[in-house]
């Protein structure tokens, strides 16, 4: 099994690529039509969510970097 990687692109979607499945909240899986990449939205105005179709030109801005989040409370 492929380790899966997420990127967070500037000013636009996440990108994920690798062995993933997608499912919807009742468990059902998006058919991705063999794909192993895909690109989903992170602005709200995809027409075709949770994919990315580009909806984010010159409307979303997000500087992406990495950062630590806090420990985990227990």
């Amino acid at each position: 099994m492929s380790k899966t990687k997420i990127t967070v692109n500037n000013n636009g979607s996440l990108i994920i690529d690798g062995d993933f499945q997608i499912v919807d909240k009742n468990g059902k899986e998006y058919d991705l039509g063999g794909r192993n990449k895909v690109s989903l939205c992170r602005c709200g105005l995809s027409g075709n969510k949770p994919f990315c179709d580009g909806s984010h030109r010159n409307h979303f801005e997000h500087e992406a970097e990495a950062f630590d989040l806090p420990p985990k409370k227990v």
